[in-house]
């Protein structure tokens, strides 16, 4: 079922070798330019009109009304209820400790710069609703908000047929559980084109969306497209790619485990990435039959089969676990676990991933939910220079430089020396005004 790639005997930079998804934003950037001028110049009809078009729903108000939110929590059944609660329980145990605190540097007598970490204003959170509803998404990306002291936060998610016009009900409840009540009933490009911009949510006006300064959360190559070509007029958080997930493992892993964890993955979606990296041909074969035998007994066969036939999945064999630890660090998974003897002193090892699961009793899936880790990850091999959802996504450092007269008299020549060098004498005189008798 899964390709083969053979790295064996060395064969240099992998990287172009590798499987990964073929996705061309820059192109889907295009397709959704005039979706996102239409949003931009005429607000309210444009996102009605694209939510009909690609939801099969118009809902007259955008917004969420607080009731709904409010009733999907009254309804949710008590042990979705109680895993959602133990989601967040873990999840805040986690991210309260990646808060940063204000730290003050004496650089000299009488000169010093203060970094203070503060929370980002206002901030849209967006949750998918397309093959599958994520309610633990909404955990991932309020969370670390709260927890870095964001005032104002907002959830959209796309429509739903089957309830209504509404989100779904198990994200509203969500929101519910978070103490979040301003959700807007809109997916897509029109989603972040509407964070980004503001807009009417209903047709007299009388209701806003007011534009955000930071927009988090997956979504399909639409919603990255909007985002690429609205950063600047918004932040972003990352442009989400579809999901992966690569293992390492030797021949002292279960199949039977390396075989669900690449399930797991493969039922996201049919782009959806499973790279299976080992020496060992025994266990590579061993896991073919396991695919055999739990593909069919899948729910979601079609898309699972789809995606590990893909040529974005795959098995990579390698000459030793020394080479596997080349290629994951070259692929850069989003999810990467480690499944040999050893495997956390492995997992040290590795400099690039989103988030590294260690050992045969921490898959992916338990990541997704209920690890205390967040689930929105770098892909697409962005792990090499980006960083996953976190407190510190919300947060921005600012410096305070204050220095004293005299602080600033001892440094003064060094400032005018290096203005003039630039060419910039203005820098310079901005010093020397404040010394008209000579910094000395």
């Amino acid at each position: 079922m899964l390709n083969r790639i053979d790295l064996r005997n060395g064969l240099g930079d992998p990287r172009r070798l590798l499987p990964r998804a073929q996705l061309d934003v820059s192109v889907a950037v295009e397709r959704i330019r005039p979706l996102v001028e239409a949003v931009r110049e005429h607000g309210y009809p444009a996102i009605r009109e694209a939510s009909e078009r690609f939801d099969g729903v118009s809902p007259e108000v955008l917004r969420v009304p607080v009731e709904a939110i409010a009733e999907a929590e009254g309804v949710l059944d008590p042990d979705v209820r109680a895993a959602l609660l133990e989601s967040i329980t873990r999840a805040r145990r986690v991210h309260a400790d990646q808060r940063r605190t204000e730290h003050t540097t004496q650089v000299v007598p009488g000169g010093t710069v203060t970094e203070r970490w503060l929370p980002v204003d206002r901030v849209g959170l967006y949750v998918p609703g397309g093959l599958a509803m994520y309610p633990s998404t909404v955990v991932m990306n309020v969370v670390p908000a709260q927890a870095a002291g964001v005032r104002s936060l907002v959830v959209v998610s796309p429509p739903q047929k089957d309830n209504g016009g509404l989100p779904d009900p198990r994200v509203l409840a969500a929101c519910a559980l978070l103490g979040v009540d301003e959700v807007y009933a809109v997916g897509g490009a029109q989603a972040v084109a509407m964070l980004a911009y503001g807009a009417a949510v209903d047709p007299a006006g009388d209701a806003r969306c007011e534009p955000v300064d930071l927009v988090t959360g997956p979504g399909n190559i639409w919603v990255t497209a909007a985002k690429r070509l609205l950063r600047g007029v918004v932040g972003i958080d990352a442009e989400a790619g579809p999901t992966e997930i690569a293992i390492l493992a030797d021949d002292t892993a279960d199949p039977a485990h390396v075989a669900a964890d690449l399930i797991s993955q493969a039922e996201h979606d049919p782009l959806a990435a499973s790279v299976l990296v080992t020496p060992s041909v025994a266990l590579v074969e061993a896991v073919e039959r396991e695919l055999a035998r739990q593909v069919p007994a899948t729910k979601h066969t079609e898309r699972v089969t789809t995606a590990l036939t893909g040529e974005q999945s795959g098995v990579v064999l390698v000459d030793d676990l020394e080479a596997g630890l080349r290629v994951v660090d070259a692929y850069a998974a989003e999810h990467l676990e480690i499944q040999t003897v050893d495997a956390r002193q492995w997992a040290l090892r590795v400099r690039n991933a989103g988030a590294i699961f260690v050992g045969a009793w921490s898959p992916v899936s338990l990541g997704d939910y209920c690890a205390g880790s967040n689930h929105v990850l770098p892909t697409g091999g962005c792990a090499r220079h980006s960083s996953g959802l976190s407190v510190q996504s919300f947060l921005r450092g600012v410096h305070l430089i204050e220095y004293t007269e005299a602080a600033l008299r001892e440094v003064a020549p060094h400032v005018v020396t290096l203005a003039t060098v630039e060419d910039l004498p203005a820098h310079g005189q901005a010093v020397r005004a404040r010394f008209p008798g000579g910094p000395a």
